[in-house]
């Protein structure tokens, strides 16, 4: 995963803090569907779908501070703030899917 590669590069001090919380945020999006799917009920699978979506949204919060303490490059931070619009908007339509009963 690219984001374990650039949060590697930040401050030891934050091993605890965004390190940590960006990659439980970044693993929980795919940990959430999984366990949606696997419990056979479409309710609630779109009930995890939606809490994968709010980790998307924790992420992108902590992306946002991490470039704003310059832990990560514009390149970096486009880059995976790239990948986390497509993962968004994938589960966004999932979402909708899955709610409408289609």
């Amino acid at each position: 995963m690219q984001l374990y590669g650039i949060t590697m590069r930040f401050p030891k001090s934050e091993v605890y803090g965004l390190t940590s919380q960006m990659r439980r945020a970044a693993v929980a999006i795919p940990s959430n569907i999984a366990e949606g799917y696997v419990r056979k009920h479409r309710k609630e699978y779109a009930q995890f779908v939606n809490i994968a979506f709010a980790s998307g949204a924790e992420l992108e919060t902590q992306l946002e501070i991490s470039k704003k303490l310059r832990y990560v490059t514009d390149s970096d931070y486009f880059a995976i703030i790239s990948l986390l619009g497509e993962v968004m908007r994938m589960l966004n339509k999932l979402s909708k899917v899955l709610s409408s009963g289609n």
